[in-house]
């Protein structure tokens, strides 16, 4: 088997649920330190975030400073039953390995670490510095993940210049899509109050129900912008309604809504915040409201980064990478606040969070390739 299907079985293997790392990062530490790489375990609660440098003290030494993003969590894999194969036994069926985490991310952060190793076997004195930033929090609430490391390399001055994330982002073929940026996310918990009463008697109460669904309608209903460069239009979506004892005689006495806005730079948190409770209050609202601001959103205009990744991912596609920031969030949503370029690539996406989720294994022994050519591109121009 070729280094990469090794260290991804490896990984699959370890039971890493978020937040838990279950060794993951000590084995690639381990690795990486035989490879010359310094490397810093950064512990913030109950999240293992590991930090791996090579090319001299990179807030310190000149160059470029470019670092591969990545996590080696997964999300729970569901009924073990509903699985063809147990989730954690790496499995090879027809030309695809299976398990937890084969797209998202573990082929992508085995394919980091050969790369890595390869690239400074080949390139020992490279310009710059090279790093791998690992978190075992994206997949949950990345509260002390990328946030945290990126707070201490605020403290700390430490530059990043360009970052790679490791994201299962091609759609049909490796290589064939590359993110660019990533929309905002704004989530929102919304409380109306109304009176409890009985439904046959709606004059000694107040449906807090009947209330809310014209400013919801209106919200719901609004164009937000028309969107901006690469990214869509915003979108506010409802994700849940809860009101109600479940007795049919009685008017509920509050109503529960959550909703989220995926949002382009036209808005900003605040901004976006602010307009929908402008509208909650024209429709004369009982409310509280409790808002949580999942990130900015972040994008990567042309530059050396852009078209590198360009040129790379057309050599390995056949065809030029459909350029985009549609899907949800990724980590890069915390280090391009840092003044980092970010872009997203990865393998195909097509069975990430399902059961029985899987990677090509003829993608995943590219995938160092890829991500090594990139490497060499932008730090030594080759």
């Amino acid at each position: 088997m070729s280094d990469v299907l090794d260290l991804t079985r490896d990984l699959i293997a370890r039971r890493s649920v978020t937040p838990e790392d279950a060794g993951c990062q000590a084995l690639i530490a381990e690795r990486l330190e035989r490879a010359g790489f310094r490397c810093e375990h950064l512990r913030f609660g109950q999240t293992d975030n590991l930090w791996a440098t090579h090319g001299g003290p990179s807030d310190e030494t000149p160059g470029p400073v470019l670092i591969l993003l990545g996590h080696t969590d997964v999300v729970p894999p569901g009924p073990v039953e509903a699985w063809t194969s147990d989730p954690f036994a790496p499995t090879i069926r027809d030309g695809m390995l299976y398990g937890r985490g084969a797209a998202d991310m573990k082929g992508s952060v085995a394919a980091f670490v050969v790369a890595l190793e390869r690239f400074v076997a080949a390139h020992p004195d490279h310009p710059g510095t090279v790093g791998l930033l690992l978190t075992s929090d994206e997949e949950g609430d990345a509260i002390d993940g990328v946030p945290k490391v990126a707070a201490l390399f605020r403290k700390r001055g430490q530059r990043i210049d360009w970052c790679i994330t490791g994201e299962p982002s091609s759609k049909a073929v490796l290589g064939d899509l590359l993110r660019v940026g990533r929309r905002g996310t704004l989530s929102a918990t919304l409380t109306v109050q109304g009176i409890q009463g009985h439904v046959a008697y709606p004059e000694k109460a107040r449906n807090p129900i009947h209330q809310a669904l014209p400013a919801l309608a209106e919200l719901a209903a609004r164009r937000w912008d028309d969107g901006y460069e690469n990214f869509p239009p915003t979108s506010f979506q409802i994700s849940n309604v809860h009101a109600g004892t479940g007795a049919n005689n009685v008017i509920p006495g509050a109503l529960e809504v959550l909703f989220n806005l995926r949002y382009n730079p036209t808005w900003t948190a605040a901004r976006l915040e602010a307009e929908c409770e402008a509208v909650l209050r024209a429709h004369g609202l009982d409310y509280a409201i409790r808002w949580h601001r999942g990130g900015e959103p972040f994008y990567t205009p042309e530059g050396p980064l852009r078209s590198a990744a360009r040129a790379v991912l057309t050599a390995f596609a056949g065809a030029p990478p459909e350029e985009n920031t549609a899907g949800g969030t990724s980590d890069a949503r915390f280090i391009a606040p840092l003044g980092a370029q970010c872009v997203e690539l990865g393998p195909v996406n097509a069975s990430i969070h399902k059961v029985d989720e899987h990677v090509s294994v003829a993608d995943l022994e590219r995938l160092p390739d890829l991500y090594q050519a990139l490497i060499g591109r932008l730090l030594v121009g080759a």
